[in-house]
């Protein structure tokens, strides 16, 4: 068992966290940073014995505790709803849909972003169907027509609206934060600052510029599994062993390390190029190598890729990756470390929003109810591509939506059988919880850290007071 620094717990007594058996991903990052510029915060560990680690099951399969979920969570949390780059100019926007609510992020200004709930106050049509872009909000069915900054433009024979006042008819907006490229929104009027809500995310993630990428990808597809469900399989790695053994010669999953601060953030850290903790006949470097040059690479004369002396297979992978990575784009990534070229860098900001940093893995997934149905939920996964230009005005991309395959998406790469590996599981996940005899669910304490954070977190916001 490794150790590791303990958070204390209440009485000041350090708790010892379970830990696998495998090198751990500090031991692996610290022996880098002789040699490498390791990001700092990837060296930081923040591990916390949460309890309880059981739940009922009725959080995942009623509708009476997901209609809490909307009440108390959706409409009071800050949440994820478009990139920048969505908007770039004044009168675009998109359209958020969360459960019931449908919210206009539009950029009203160079410099200004508001949100909006998409309804009309006379009876209620809603304003836009669709993102786009538009010189004001004019409603379909009587006409009435606001300004991009919400204000009330005309409304149809108002001569026929008693004591009728223009400023009493302006739209209600919803907060708006952005950070990282991002645009998040909160319905809340009284909700805590988004400066607050995101806690230390941005200082972990600071070496990380989200905002100097771009959308290369962005793929979605509905899964028949609450959004808890489908959350929780993407933010442990508990489950790859089993679920994807294709990857445990050379990803060590069971050795991953998982951080938690406050209410709404945490982590996850997965070494590449080292063989899973759960493989008993241990490989050495170079067959690690030369299998991953062959799972990914297509290198065919594999015998022929050889380890340096000194060197190791996180070395050699890490060099191949940024040879091609600097190849295929053109962006010098010389100086980046073996973690940011090949590990599984997972950040999470409560409740459905998770960034991955580094060069191997620059995306974002973002998990949603979908509709008013809490046996169902909608799964995205945003491919972000780093570049080099500031002034970068490339659209993004068109949503693709995957009917069950997700292989068919080319750019999702080796993603693409994984994830149908995980879509396979999670239907049977929702249809286990109902089928529950005990109507518990059980949360392991080290490597289901990030489910116990993210549930404690969950019941604080449904039975606040």
């Amino acid at each position: 068992m490794t150790d590791v620094e303990n958070r204390p717990t209440p009485d000041e007594t350090p708790v010892e966290m379970p830990r696998s058996a495998g090198v751990s991903v500090n031991e692996v990052l610290s022996r880098e940073a002789t040699y490498q510029n390791v990001p700092k915060s990837l060296l930081i560990e923040s591990p916390e014995l949460i309890e309880p680690g059981v739940v009922d099951v009725e959080r995942y399969t009623s509708y009476d505790f997901h209609r809490k979920e909307v009440e108390l969570v959706w409409r009071k949390v800050w949440q994820m709803a478009c990139r920048l780059e969505h908007i770039p100019n004044v009168g675009d926007h998109v359209v958020y849909r969360i459960v019931d609510d449908s919210i206009i992020v539009v950029r009203i200004s160079e410099t200004e972003i508001r949100a909006y709930h998409n309804t009309c106050l006379h009876r209620g049509t809603e304003l836009r169907p669709e993102d786009g872009s538009v010189p004001f909000f004019r409603c379909p069915f009587h006409a009435w027509t606001w300004n991009l900054d919400g204000t009330l433009i005309s409304a149809t024979s108002d001569w026929d609206l008693p004591d009728f006042n223009p400023d009493d008819f302006c739209l209600p907006e919803a907060k708006v934060g952005t950070w990282g490229g991002f645009v998040f929104i909160n319905m809340d009027p009284d909700c805590v600052p988004f400066e607050d809500y995101v806690e230390n995310l941005p200082e972990l993630m600071a070496e990380f510029p989200l905002e100097n990428r771009r959308i290369r990808t962005h793929v979605a597809g509905v899964i028949d599994a609450n959004w808890k469900v489908t959350l929780e399989a993407f933010i442990e790695v508990y489950h790859v062993f089993a679920t994807h053994p294709q990857i445990a010669p050379y990803q060590a999953d069971e050795a991953t390390q998982y951080d938690v601060w406050g209410d709404h953030v945490n982590r996850k850290i997965t070494n590449g190029g080292i063989v899973s903790p759960h493989i008993s006949a241990k490989s050495d470097d170079e067959t690690i190598v030369q299998m991953m040059f062959a799972d990914f690479f297509n290198v065919t004369d594999v015998d022929q890729v050889t380890v340096p002396e000194g060197k190791t297979a996180r070395d050699v992978i890490a060099a191949k990756l940024r040879a091609d990575f600097q190849e295929r784009t053109g962006i010098d990534v010389s100086d980046a470390s073996n973690t940011e070229m090949m590990d599984g860098i997972e950040f999470y900001l409560f409740p459905n929003f998770a960034p991955w940093v580094g060069v191997a893995l620059p995306m974002v997934y973002r998990v949603r109810p979908n509709g008013d149905n809490p046996d169902s939920s909608i799964f995205e996964v945003m491919l972000l591509s780093p570049t080099d230009d500031p002034d970068d005005t490339t659209p993004p991309p068109e949503i693709q939506w995957i009917d069950g395959d997700w292989r068919v998406v080319e750019e999702l790469g080796v993603l693409g059988p994984a994830y149908n590996q995980d879509m396979g599981n999670l239907p049977r996940v929702q249809r286990g919880l109902k089928a529950s005899g005990n109507g518990k669910v059980r949360f392991l304490r080290y490597q289901e850290m990030r489910l116990r954070h993210f549930h404690r977190t969950l019941m604080k916001y449904i039975e606040a007071k």
